[in-house]
């Protein structure tokens, strides 16, 4: 068979270097936008100016700007990462700030090293902020709260200040978080041995959230917590009564409830079947010995996996649920009164169903340690501390620039990862013309993004009050 010669005329001789300002992360310029136009590094500015006692240097709003979109970036997991982004042109020209603005690897530890454990607190007010400027945004009918611990493995750190074993059998820290949905809306950040009900951090954390919720959003929307089995403390289950608050917290299942769930007539067994996954459950009032008033629990138990196969009885795991929704309290008027809603909102199969959401929450962590990182830089405490939230607070902007997208151009089922892959890690260049800067992109990549569409929706429309 014979072949013809082609003329290839893209054959590479040489290499050069160019002068142009050229980007391998020309997304980043939608990040730069977004953060700027939310006014969060203002706020941060603000409750940070302690720190700032001499006009000379890097400002804080500069460095909040190149800490949060850091954290977008994730090219760099140490510190050493801002050396080297400062040296690059078009990183900076990307981010929207100046080359000599560029802040080091030095500035930045000096940063979080000035933090104590008490300044640290006003990261978690921050969080708190931006929990009310999303509320105020999506204005949900009902608020689905969830309340657990991740681990952050530093095992393989060097020893650092609170760095314990965890349940995990590695060593690192254990916060607590609250989640809403997607995002982190409150944490506190612990050694590795403080247990889920350590102290009274959930109290405090969850009476101070529930108190911020009702004064800056809706006195009267009602709101529900999910917790597992490690927060089944009585003190809790009464304090959110107190609140007036809904729970649905994972209980133990005691010798006694055991006997008498194995006495239970099985025609006081019903079945619920969610999609290809069944249960039986079955509802009752019960009272422990210590306690001076009764809850409803539900006994759960599924018979079939999620793709509809039968489980060995071995492999049917029994769960009780404790709830205050469904009983004649306020936390159930208040949900029963929401236009178009029915009892089946508060029956077993809707407890059941709230229950196994909590799974999200492990959805959320994954994402989190996705977009950051677990071992965390320094070998103090308040340090470490105020790195996590840095991370938490730019994790949060991350889900709420896919929210605000609102197309198909970004999900919001998006990680970290393909998010960066697919919309930040692109080529730009950076030209200054009739007194205008302007990011060019590839033809092909701008218009498969449509990035003329993400750039007009860059900008916030409702800021962080």
């Amino acid at each position: 068979m014979s072949q013809k010669n082609e003329n290839v005329k893209v054959v590479i001789d040489k290499v050069a270097a160019t002068e142009d300002c050229l980007s391998s992360r020309g997304g980043l310029a939608l990040i730069s936008r977004y953060i700027k136009s939310t006014k969060i590094v203002q706020i941060l500015a603000d409750r940070f100016s302690f720190i700032r006692k001499s006009s000379k240097g890097i400002g804080l709003l500069t460095l909040f700007q190149q800490l949060i979109c850091f954290f977008f970036d994730g090219s760099y997991f140490h510190l050493t990462g801002f050396d080297h982004l400062a040296k690059d042109k078009g990183y900076a020209a990307a981010i929207e700030t100046p080359d000599n603005k560029m802040v080091s690897s030095h500035s930045v530890k000096r940063f979080f090293k000035s933090i104590d454990k008490i300044k640290v607190r006003l990261f978690r007010e921050v969080l708190h902020q931006l929990l009310i400027w999303r509320l105020n945004i999506e204005k949900p009918e009902i608020i689905k709260l969830g309340i657990d611990t991740m681990v952050l493995d530093n095992d393989e750190a060097l020893k650092r200040e609170g760095v314990d074993p965890t349940y995990k059998k590695v060593k690192g820290f254990q916060p607590l978080q609250m989640y809403w949905g997607r995002y982190i809306v409150d944490a506190i950040f612990r050694n590795g041995k403080a247990h889920s009900n350590h102290g009274n951090h959930v109290v405090t954390m969850v009476t101070k959230v529930v108190k911020l919720i009702r004064k800056n959003y809706l006195n009267d929307v009602p709101i529900l917590l999910m917790a597992d089995t490690g927060f089944f403390d009585i003190k809790l289950l009464k304090r959110f009564d107190e609140l007036k608050i809904g729970f649905v917290i994972g209980g133990k299942m005691y010798s006694d409830i055991k006997d008498a769930i194995a006495d239970t007539p099985d025609e006081e067994f019903y079945k619920y079947k969610k999609k290809n996954k069944t249960w039986f459950y079955t509802e009752f009032m019960d009272k422990r010995k210590s306690w001076d008033t009764e809850w409803r629990a539900i006994y759960s138990k599924p018979i079939s996996d999620d793709n509809g196969q039968v489980l060995l009885e071995f492999a049917r795991p029994e769960t009780i649920i404790y709830t205050n929704i469904g009983m004649n309290n306020e936390i159930t008027k208040k949900i029963l009164s929401i236009k178009n809603t029915t009892e089946t909102i508060i029956n077993p199969q809707a407890i059941i169903s709230l229950y196994h959401e909590r799974g999200r929450d492990e959805l959320v962590n994954r994402g989190l340690k996705d977009f950051g990182n677990e071992q965390l830089p320094f070998k103090r405490f308040a340090a470490n501390s105020a790195f996590y939230y840095m991370m938490v607070i730019s994790f949060f902007l991350f889900e709420t620039f896919k929210y605000d997208m609102d197309c198909e151009i970004i999900p919001l089922q998006w990680y970290a990862g393909s998010f960066r892959r697919l919309c930040l890690d692109i080529a730009g260049k950076i030209v200054r013309t009739g007194r205008q800067v302007i990011l060019k992109i590839a033809k092909a990549i701008f218009e498969e993004l449509n990035f003329g569409l993400l750039w007009i929706k860059s900008i916030c429309r409702i800021p962080i009050q």
